[in-house]
């Protein structure tokens, strides 16, 4: 069976992290390019455990793999609404 996934020990189940994610696509000497990538959470977190879900929030692109991939080519924006249970 698999494991609940946890983030900063919060549990994570599917149905309480959603994310809406959108982009700018420009084109950039005749070749349409990613520009920009807007990533919105809407988090449903345990009471008690907004700080940690924060800093999650705050330092997921650092330790992201896809957003370290196209760092420095496309801008990333991450934010959350965050509710407590």
């Amino acid at each position: 069976m698999a494991r609940a996934l946890e983030v900063r020990d919060i549990p994570a189940p599917r149905e309480n992290v959603q994310a809406d994610v959108e982009g700018d696509i420009e084109a950039i000497d005749k070749v349409l390019r990613i520009t920009r990538i807007r990533v919105h959470y809407r988090l449903r977190i345990p009471s008690g455990s907004r700080d940690r879900a924060e800093r999650a929030v705050a330092t997921h692109a650092a330790k992201c793999p896809a957003a370290n991939s196209i760092s420095g080519c496309i801008d990333l924006d991450i934010s959350a609404d965050i509710t407590e249970e």
